[in-house]
């Protein structure tokens, strides 16, 4: 343990980005507490394949190999998307990515959130320094010059040097800081659900752009594809309300049925789509990791992307910090990581935002010179090579 018997670093929130943040600080010799106020789900192979998937980037399957649960992952149930295919449903032209044309195996791997989680859980109960308190609820939150202080809902008391807040979207601890956030609604839902298809999903990772939000068609192992279709709340209140087979009727109109006719779909579920920016990260000795900084638009699935670069940013901000002899929690470190990840979220949110609203305008000519400037960019191989590494994480 650190000085006077504090720990090191408290994580308040034990989805998938806190608990890799969790798990990778107690692998950089840290000794940690995990605070999460409801156990996950446990994941069972045998059971049907989640509606909430992640497209894990190259740079995530990098940080779950340095923490030692990719094999397990892998092992379980991931589907690799080797292609990639984005077209226009008001004009032609199409982009096509192939991990082939830079010598890569994949460009990245839809994976249940819930089997991420399983897998970090299962490797924290095994490292001696993680602490994971569960159920359990942060009541209150101080700091000094010397370390922060979290006081449990049953009264108990922790104390480190530093303390993130991973926590979710409405991250309560945010709040409690006195972080505030710029908002954007969106006025969508994005309607999710598993379907099959008359052909196979061919690796490939679909989106379709249409007048009222894009269309993603992504591939599961078991030879199905998630869908992420965002449409304007009342349309997607009226989609959710459909009988099976109108809603495979109108969700293969609206893929241009590219594979063929959807012939099963698993119910269906929603949530509701905003853009939203952490101010500042830092709040003394505390400070913001995923969801709980940012939330971005799910159309290019870089959300959990950009929650597990935050992850690799602190580890290493903090590893750094120590390693040179000096107070790891101190504001002016976690400063570091703010100026990183505020500016690389931002841009990736604000990039979304743009693109989102760029294929939502239906005037006569925006489709038009979206449709040639998709065109072009396909057949441009050093741009669309810039394109393809952001897609995959590797930019």
């Amino acid at each position: 343990m650190s000085r006077r018997g504090e720990l090191d670093a408290i994580i308040v929130g034990g989805g998938a980005i806190g608990a890799a943040l969790a798990l990778g600080l107690a692998r950089d010799g840290f000794d940690i507490a995990l605070v999460e106020a409801r156990a996950p789900t446990p994941w069972n192979p045998s059971d049907d394949v989640d509606l909430r998937v992640v497209a894990l980037a190259s740079d995530a399957r990098l940080l779950f190999e340095n923490l030692g649960v990719w094999t397990a992952i892998a092992g379980a149930r991931i589907g690799p998307y080797r292609r990639m295919r984005v077209w226009d449903a008001l004009a032609p032209g199409e982009l096509a990515f192939d991990a082939a044309e830079n010598g890569e195996a994949a460009l990245g791997w839809i994976v249940e959130n819930g089997l991420v989680q399983h897998a970090l859980w299962s490797a924290l109960g095994a490292e001696p320094r993680a602490r994971v308190l569960c159920p359990a609820e942060v009541a209150g939150v101080d700091s000094d010059d010397e370390g922060v202080a979290a006081t449990l809902a049953d009264g108990t008391r922790l104390r480190a040097r530093v303390l993130v807040a991973a926590d979710g979207a409405e991250s309560p601890l945010r709040k409690a800081l006195g972080i505030d956030c710029d908002d954007r609604d969106y006025a969508q839902r994005a309607v999710v659900a598993n379907v099959a298809t008359a052909r196979p999903h061919e690796e490939t990772a679909w989106q379709r752009f249409l007048p009222g939000g894009p269309l993603a068609f992504l591939p599961l192992a078991d030879g199905r594809s998630s869908i992420v279709w965002s449409l304007p709340g009342a349309e997607a209140a009226r989609v959710l309300a459909l009988d099976d087979a109108a809603f495979r009727a109108e969700l293969g109109a609206a893929f241009d049925f590219r594979l063929g006719e959807i012939v099963s779909s698993t119910p269906r579920a929603a949530f509701p789509l905003r853009l939203r920016l952490a101010k500042r990260y830092v709040a003394g000795r505390s400070v913001l990791a995923g969801d709980a900084a940012h939330v971005v638009h799910p159309l290019a699935g870089q959300g959990m992307n950009l929650g597990f670069r935050d992850v690799a940013c602190l580890r290493r901000v903090l590893r750094d910090a120590r390693d040179r002899g000096g107070d790891f929690g101190a504001p002016h470190v976690l400063r570091r990581y703010e100026r990183e990840r505020r500016s690389e979220n931002a841009l990736a949110a604000h990039g979304l935002d743009a693109i989102e609203r760029l294929f939502g305008a239906t005037d006569p000519l925006t489709p038009t010179l979206r449709g040639a400037g998709l065109a072009l960019v396909d057949r441009l191989a050093p741009v669309k090579h810039v394109f393809a590494a952001i897609a995959a994480g590797r930019s």
